[in-house]
């Protein structure tokens, strides 16, 4: 019975999620608000004003009160104690080891990397041709010999940066010898080498692009490429997030198919666990792999597996155990993209669907666009009009790219021999996803016309939505 169910799009009340939407919703709202505005009185005052607004959702309304004000008061509380680590311990001269946290990344004409000194992160700046070469070729999770200074932060500089834990800076004199680090560690960047090495065989730019639609590793990419990356609303391309995530599960499907469900349920866990290790724990891909993991036990466990509750869900469970990454773009955006891929997508896609086999593409991208709106105005003061095209047009391929290229590339920097064969697929594909960036980003009106543009497409949009509406079955018609 349970089965016909499902088929039909029923659950069983017995399986669903013991809160409402309007309550989960409200969990991830005033989680977010408590990092933001830590203050006590701002924790309680926003989870009582949430649940008035919820209360009349939920079969038991004072579970719900009880639990936003406790969501809201952890994650004020957790967010303070958080805020008093970011001060240095120590500040001048040190001499000893140092651990890399992430991969070197040029930033002009110098290179930025974080490291871990005696337990607390610093930002490391190299400047100079000498330097910068030392300190690229270092990798996440590696030991360094170093001599340098640990200097304090200006106070917006350490806004910015609070969300990596950083505490300072660390002005480096010299560095010698280097360690390989942990066994995860080890085996990650053993994987990204041989990623890069099958990478090498992709001519100019290409071989630095396909490294960040596989992984994220954006590093080599030249600043024109990651330019018109932007301006044509593609660089959520090089930034890794659950697209990934649900190719390497769709590629590893045949062996989880074979494996009995708790079984399933581990592997899926590692295999998310070390693909988020991979690509360097960055905040997108951690939203992504705890969306997937919260995917995973619901399905294990026969619970409801609706995106945009496990998408709320996943916020919540981010921003109390770090409520600092509330302060990274990047993890807005994730949450914008994926959220109105989730809930405003599917909506448009059944409305627009006179336009056939295009219908649920333009919705999902529409939607994509609609949800890092705000985060992309206040940030980069601009929305591209040619990002819907440009993703249309794009993704599939990059879709492709990320689906094929992770064991393409496993095999090309693994065996050399057939790396041309093996990587021709990724060549064409690159290529095309590298096109349309270039015409996009030449296409891009930008200004006042832009903005013209968007109200003329919202127009068009609505207009026929409205017309093809749920109220009307065209199937039907005589």
């Amino acid at each position: 019975m349970v089965s016909i169910r499902r088929a039909y799009g029923v659950v069983p009340e017995a399986l669903r999620h013991p809160l409402s939407d309007r309550s989960v919703v409200a969990l991830a709202i005033v989680a977010a608000v408590a990092c933001w505005r830590p203050e006590l009185w701002v924790s309680v005052t926003v989870g009582c004003l949430a649940w008035i607004v919820v209360r009349r959702s939920d079969v038991m309304p004072r579970r719900v009160l009880v639990l936003l004000v406790m969501v809201s008061v952890v994650a004020g509380m957790r967010t303070n104690s958080e805020w008093t680590h970011i001060v240095p311990d120590r500040l001048g001269p040190y001499e000893g080891w140092i651990r890399v946290i992430d991969d070197p990344q040029p930033f002009g004409s110098a290179t930025r990397v974080v490291v871990e000194v005696e337990g607390q992160r610093f930002e490391v700046w190299a400047r100079g041709r000498a330097i910068r070469t030392r300190v690229g070729m270092w990798r996440g999770g590696e030991l360094v010999r170093v001599h340098g200074e640990r200097r304090s932060l200006d106070a917006h500089r350490q806004m910015r940066v609070a969300w990596q834990h950083v505490v300072g800076e660390f002005r480096l004199a010299w560095a010698s010898d280097v360690r390989p680090g942990g066994p995860i560690a080890r085996a990650s960047n053993r994987v990204r080498s041989a990623i890069e090495q099958g990478a090498a065989v992709l001519p100019g730019d290409d071989g630095a692009l396909f490294r960040g639609l596989v992984v994220g590793d954006d590093r080599d990419q030249p600043s024109e490429m990651i330019r018109r990356f932007r301006s044509s609303g593609l660089s959520h391309l090089t930034a890794v997030s659950g697209q990934n995530v649900s190719f390497l599960l769709a590629a590893a499907g045949p062996m989880l198919r074979v494996l009995r469900p708790w079984g399933r349920w581990v592997v899926t866990l590692g295999l998310i666990a070390w693909f988020v290790s991979l690509t360097r724990f960055e905040p997108s891909i951690v939203r992504a792999g705890t969306m997937a993991a919260l995917s995973a036990t619901a399905f294990v466990l026969g619970r409801e597996r609706a995106p945009g509750r496990i998408l709320c869900l996943a916020v919540t469970a981010l921003l109390v155990v770090d409520p600092l990454i509330v302060r990274s773009v990047g993890l807005w955006l994730s949450i914008g993209a994926t959220g109105g891929v989730v809930t405003i997508g599917p909506w448009l896609g059944h409305r627009l669907r006179r336009l056939g086999t295009f219908a649920t593409p333009v919705g999902i991208t529409l939607g994509a666009q609609a949800g890092v709106i705000v985060p992309a105005m206040l940030v980069f003061g601009r929305l591209p009009l040619v990002s819907v095209p440009a993703n249309l047009l794009a993704v599939p391929v990059a879709s492709f790219v990320m689906l094929y290229g992770l064991p393409a590339g496993l095999i090309a920097g693994s065996v050399p021999s057939v790396a041309p064969i093996v990587m021709a697929p990724c060549r064409l594909g690159v290529r095309w996803v590298d096109t349309v960036a270039v015409l996009a980003d030449r296409a891009e009106p930008g200004g006042t016309v832009s903005w013209i543009g968007w109200v003329v497409l919202v127009v068009i949009v609505v207009s026929i939505a409205l017309r093809d509406g749920p109220g009307r079955d065209r199937s039907t018609e005589v």
